[in-house]
């Protein structure tokens, strides 16, 4: 849900404070950004956080119907991007799906296209839809997955038409060590990699106990991020924990830009972070991580509701 600090909504509260300290420190804001970047900070939308969880909700009945999990290579897996799929070709969106094999079972990637936009310049976002075998899979990943659903609906909703191409992507196999992504990439030739301008991934943003990480790889995507929270008065961290473990490796060592965010694992609060962002000190960021425990109540809706309107501040910032 939204904090009720202010009638404006978070995304206002960011850009006005980033306009603020523009002028304190004897500059504009026109002279701080170009045309381009002012539409798109305006222009981005609000993700509503029941709509989100709305897809958690079905992520979860996902799960729970077939054999309380949504892994590789299982039903749950294959409901949940049937699921996926169906909003995204209803919302008008080209979908396409990628198969592969990783331990003997057929796995399967989904990709969505906007129509529009400079096809050499793709903005693309990504996250993994598969859970492991012990459990759901809400936070890991559903969360992730469920947020670049919405801000894609976001897009179809607003009829956005950047200059950049807006490409989505749901990872099967992520945990059996990246075998989706990396699967996509490698069958990427040298030209089509050179055409992806940033790979966004969101691995993990709702844990219970959370931190707020930023991945440190390429300097434009990560300051994009850290604006943004630094405008809700957010301190953010490096991502550490998890770095190399996700889906944006593949693109990272195929020579992508790439950034993302990450609310934390099984790495513990230190009380540093805890007075940062309040929390429990010394226990695990997602004590439910890659458990039977990872469902719906293993979500902090403040976490998931800044981290999903982060996604859409970031993908419309940067396809301009």
């Amino acid at each position: 849900m939204k904090l009720p600090q202010s009638p404006l909504s978070g995304r206002a509260l960011a850009a006005g404070a980033v306009a603020v300290a523009t002028l304190m420190t004897g500059g504009s804001v026109a002279g701080s950004a170009s045309a381009s970047e002012s539409a798109a900070v305006a222009d981005a939308p609000d993700i509503p956080i029941a709509n989100v969880k709305a897809h958690l909700t079905q992520l979860q009945s996902i799960a729970t119907a077939n054999g309380g999990n949504r892994a590789h290579g299982r039903p749950g897996y294959q409901a949940s991007l049937d699921y996926i799929r169906a909003k995204l070709d209803d919302a008008g969106f080209t979908t396409s799906v990628q198969e592969f094999t990783a331990s003997g079972r057929t796995g399967y990637n989904l990709v969505a296209d906007w129509p529009g936009g400079d096809a050499d310049q793709i903005v693309m976002s990504g996250a993994h839809l598969d859970s492991v075998a012990s459990g759901p899979g809400i936070n890991d990943n559903g969360s992730g997955s469920s947020a670049v659903l919405e801000t894609a609906l976001a897009v179809a909703r607003s009829g956005y038409q950047p200059a950049k191409h807006l490409r989505f992507a749901w990872w099967g196999a992520e945990e059996l060590g990246l075998v989706g992504s990396r699967h996509y990439v490698d069958n990427l030739g040298a030209a089509d990699r050179e055409k992806i301008s940033g790979y966004l991934n969101f691995d993990m943003i709702g844990s219970p106990n959370p931190g707020y990480f930023v991945y440190d790889d390429d300097p434009t995507i990560e300051k994009t991020f850290k604006d943004y929270f630094a405008g809700l008065g957010i301190t953010t961290e490096i991502e550490t924990e998890g770095d190399g473990r996700s889906d944006h490796a593949p693109f990272k060592n195929a020579g992508v830009p790439v950034g993302g965010l990450f609310s934390g694992a099984d790495y513990r609060k230190t009380s540093a972070q805890a007075a940062e962002w309040g929390g429990t000190v010394g226990e695990p960021f997602d004590p439910c991580y890659h458990s039977s425990c990872d469902t719906t109540a293993n979500i902090d809706d403040t976490a998931l509701d800044r981290n999903s309107d982060a996604v859409a501040y970031a993908v419309w910032e940067l396809s301009q």
